[in-house]
């Protein structure tokens, strides 16, 4: 049996101990990251997190030997592998991580990310010999009042496609950093559920505007279905008052609360029926009433019952309401 070196052991003996002792254990990738950047980055976790760096087959050994459910994250080590241990939600960590890293310049070989764009405009150098390797990197320049112009946005390179060297080394002339440099979170084991990155990479902005429609869904839901909760009973109560309102004016019912609208909406059916009749029938007063008030306050469509097309249409809106309201409830 071969020989084992005694860090080795020490080294696999602490990365198990910190996988046993920690609720979220994470593998990040640190390939290409400069020291400076790391450090950076570190920093950025505080005391929130450890990062231990090892071998590959350290990292293995490790979660192999862990009392925990964790192996699955032996085939996500990639790169420089490292392992990251914290207290800390996966998605927190995941954005903490996204949020320390660095725009870079764009390497020789190195796959794009995203479409690399070079922009239109003035690109404040004279004329000399770089207007010629703008050109060959397939940027359409020329001078113009005595410095090189970039005529239209150009992409010099698509999206999963290597950056030539040629390009590489005018995008840095340019001042363009299409790359990014931080730790990739690759994927995190909390409890016997690995997240991967895809998982962990959200929309905070859309993912908050779901929730509010959901909730807005649901509440139309619980409103128009007469449940009763903490968020839906002020505004029941609102509605049944509307239709108590409603109920005792049509129904001709005198409240102190009523008492108002009937008679205006006694006077109003009054004026209707009054502007019906000739001029001679109406007396000087009345005449004077009807003269003063416009033609669609004493229409007699006030007191008639909507057609019954528009309450069809009504009937059609709630049910649409409520069916987004169960969607929202129940996936």
């Amino acid at each position: 049996m071969p020989h084992v070196a005694d860090w080795k052991k020490e080294k696999v003996a602490e990365l198990e101990e910190l996988t046993n002792n920690n609720e979220i254990i994470g593998i990040v990738n640190l390939a290409d990251i400069p020291a400076p950047q790391l450090q950076t980055m570190r920093k950025s976790l505080g005391d929130n997190a450890i990062l231990k760096m090892s071998r590959k087959n350290f990292i293995k050994i490790a979660l192999e030997n862990s009392n925990k459910n964790v192996e699955g994250l032996a085939d996500y080590l990639e790169g420089q592998p490292a392992m990251v241990f914290t207290e800390m939600n996966p998605f927190k960590l995941f954005k903490i991580l996204e949020d320390s890293k660095t725009e870079a310049p764009a390497k020789a070989g190195a796959i794009a990310p995203a479409d690399i764009i070079v922009p239109a405009g003035d690109t404040s150098f004279p004329p000399g010999p770089i207007l010629g390797e703008l050109q060959q990197a397939g940027i359409p320049a020329k001078i113009d009042k005595g410095s090189i112009v970039v005529q239209q946005d150009a992409t010099v390179v698509k999206e999963g496609e290597p950056v030539p060297k040629n390009v590489a080394d005018v995008l840095t002339k340019l001042e363009i950093y299409p790359m990014e440099v931080g730790m990739d979170l690759l994927a995190v084991c909390e409890g016997d559920t690995i997240y991967t990155a895809d998982v962990l990479k959200i929309d905070e902005e859309e993912t908050l505007q779901t929730i509010i429609t959901a909730y807005q869904s649901a509440i139309n839901l619980s409103v128009n279905a007469g449940i009763i909760n903490s968020e839906s009973a002020p505004l029941l109560i609102q509605k049944a008052a509307r239709d108590a309102m409603n109920l005792a004016v049509n129904a001709n019912i005198l409240t102190s609360e009523t008492t108002d609208k009937i008679l205006s909406k006694a006077y109003a059916q009054m004026l209707a029926v009054a502007s019906l009749l000739c001029p001679e029938a109406l007396d000087d007063e009345l005449s004077e009433k009807l003269n003063s008030v416009p033609v669609a306050a004493v229409s007699e469509d006030n007191t008639e019952e909507p057609e019954e097309e528009e309450v069809e249409e009504e009937e059609e809106a709630d049910e649409d309401t409520a069916a987004a309201g169960l969607g929202a409830l129940f996936g």
